[in-house]
């Protein structure tokens, strides 16, 4: 997802103008970051069987599979509902320059207490900046501001350095030597870390990306990141499996979920929604390799926004999706 503007959400669809960004006035929840599908074959029919509640919850989740959510908001971390599933795992996006903004240093600092107190382990992963969303940090610039980052919460022992480090939206997106380079700086400077390399999203040329991208990283990873949105919502595996193909090592599929409404391809529809959320799961339940999956988003958007892909809605009240991975988890 992309940080552009202050709303909790704001997405540009596939079948939508890629919006510009700018420069946001300080906020108390910093907008998550933006994800185009590709625009290829139309959403298929899941597997998921219908009951007139919605659809069936999967039957469990595989041993050793770890689920958790990406999500902007501290609101969760004190819902009696996401303390219900007994997630531990949490992932949230930070401008790579937070440590010198004053919103983004308190946003920041609220979100990693309030999942402390919620006993859930933070994955941090870092984006434009949201003062001056096009510069493209210099390797020293990054190594910079990763290190005041690490000074400041050192408690953050899990890292992707750069979020959809492929879409157009990022600065990175025809820099992959560039976003190479951030992930030697936080392998070195972060020693007993685990880092992720990629990040990438599912979209056409991710492969081509990737190709260049490993020539410019040191050593091999063990573990690569990306999301998928376009396989959950098309009820299809090609981005993950290009992935397996691309990299060795273990997936994390770090952002993926079921889309209740994106631009004009995916109208409003929260069924549609739960289903894809019962095949990301069954599709890194089924994928051995796939050792992670965080679901993006616990908080719906409000009806006029352009992307909602909550589990909960603006109101408090969880929707089908919410009862799909519930099922899961308990399963």
């Amino acid at each position: 997802m992309v940080m552009a503007g202050v709303a909790p959400a704001a997405c540009g669809g596939d079948d939508e103008p890629q919006a510009t960004a700018t420069a946001p006035a300080p906020a108390p929840v910093p907008a998550p970051e933006t994800t185009t599908l590709p625009r290829t074959a139309t959403t298929s029919t899941s597997t998921v069987e219908q009951s007139p509640t919605g659809p069936a919850p999967r039957p469990g989740v595989r041993d050793g599979l770890v689920v958790g959510i990406g999500e902007q908001r501290t609101t969760m971390f004190a819902d009696p509902r996401f303390r219900a599933l007994r997630i531990e795992h949490a992932r949230l996006v930070v401008a790579y320059d937070a440590t010198r903004v004053r919103f983004e240093r308190e946003i920041v600092d609220g979100w990693l207490s309030a999942a402390r107190s919620a006993g859930a382990e933070p994955f941090i992963t870092f984006g434009h900046s949201r003062v001056n969303p096009r510069k493209l940090p210099s390797s020293a610039e990054f190594r910079s501001a990763f290190r005041a980052f690490r000074k400041r919460w050192p408690q953050v022992r899990v890292y992707a350095p750069w979020n959809e480090i492929n879409h157009a939206s990022q600065p990175t997106a025809r820099a992959p030597a560039r976003a190479a380079e951030y992930y030697n700086v936080v392998r070195a400077e972060c020693g007993g870390c685990t880092v992720l390399a990629g990040d990438v999203l599912d979209q056409a040329g991710m492969t081509g990306y990737l190709s260049v991208y490993r020539r410019h990283i040191d050593g091999s990873p063990r573990i690569w990141g990306l999301h998928n949105y376009a396989d959950a919502n098309r009820f299809r595996k090609r981005g993950l499996q290009a992935m397996l193909k691309a990299v060795p090592g273990e997936i994390w599929l770090t952002e993926t979920g079921g889309l209740v409404k994106f631009g004009r391809n995916f109208p409003r529809d929260e069924r549609r929604a739960a289903r894809a959320v019962d095949y990301a799961l069954g599709l890194a339940a089924d994928t051995p390799r796939v050792k992670r999956i965080y679901l993006y988003n616990w908080t719906g958007s409000k009806p006029d926004d352009r992307f909602d892909a909550g589990l909960v809605g603006p109101d408090g009240r969880p929707r089908p999706a919410y009862g799909v991975l519930k099922g899961a988890l308990e399963g």
